[in-house]
């Protein structure tokens, strides 16, 4: 679990981040949404400890991770697995050896226990026959997957998702989605997804924090968006005709169990 707890944050004296306070649910896809601008990719940086906070606690698990010295939140970055916006691949490096780099930067495992666990990540990640390609011949999905490998090789307890459907079709934004989900449920892991993606937002939704003009406007789960009378949040959530299809095979499935 991941807790934030009144966090203010700002740049060059304009607040960003005005007193969010939220709980990021272990075993649960934890979503933060929001129109550009509106302070998400900001707090999911404070959260992960990329940006310092003016004030306010953040705590992994009962441990106050903001106020930890430098070498104990080193200690516990690598329990954390991060997949960026683009992939963040290196270039020179081919998909094995990328997936590899975190094991090679922060454990002393021999090379054949090493190789056994990469493997066993990109099978987990559905990338076969792919080992020795370089970032530069794999399509978007492929490289989205090949991160996820990288990002879980270190079998982390907290992951941390920056637009991880951003550049992808509908199609595969949707398999990624579903990855992402099976993976936090399997591992049990605390997942914080920053996403544009509405049909995300409708499909995997389990606890969705909406930030609006720096603020916590509102918070629940797919289900809860359903129902709710918050303009700002219909507004931005429904823009879209994916996601209002979406909206419509929820309520279906809901009409189903009744």
């Amino acid at each position: 679990m991941i807790r934030a707890e009144h966090i203010f944050k700002s740049f060059e004296g304009r607040m960003i981040l005005d007193d969010i306070s939220s709980t990021f649910d272990t075993g649960k896809t934890n979503l933060i949404i929001g129109q550009s601008g509106s302070g998400k990719t900001v707090l999911l940086k404070s959260l992960v400890g990329l940006h310092e906070v003016d004030s306010g606690e953040v705590f992994f698990d009962d441990v106050c991770f903001n106020r930890l010295p430098f070498m104990e939140k080193k200690a516990i970055r690598q329990h954390v697995g991060m997949i960026f916006q683009g992939g963040a691949l290196l270039d020179s490096s081919t998909v094995f050896q990328n997936v590899r780099l975190p094991l090679d930067l922060f454990t002393r495992m021999s090379k054949a226990e090493k190789n056994k666990r990469v493997a066993f990540c990109l099978d987990r990640v559905n990338i076969v026959g792919s080992n020795d390609l370089f970032p530069s011949e794999l399509s978007g999905g492929m490289i989205k997957r090949v991160a996820i490998a990288r990002a879980i090789v270190m079998n982390p307890e907290y992951l941390f998702c920056d637009e991880p459907n951003s550049g992808l079709d509908p199609k595969t934004s949707v398999v990624i989605d579903n990855l992402i989900r099976e993976i936090t449920e399997e591992y049990n892991i605390t997942t914080v997804i920053n996403t544009h993606d509405m049909n995300s937002v409708m499909e995997i939704g389990e606890k969705i924090v909406f930030i609006h003009q720096g603020k916590k406007w509102w918070e629940g789960t797919r289900y809860n968006v359903l129902d709710s009378n918050n303009k700002e949040l219909n507004d931005f959530v429904f823009a879209s005709s994916t996601a209002k299809q979406a909206k419509a095979r929820i309520t279906e499935q809901g009409q189903s169990l009744r």
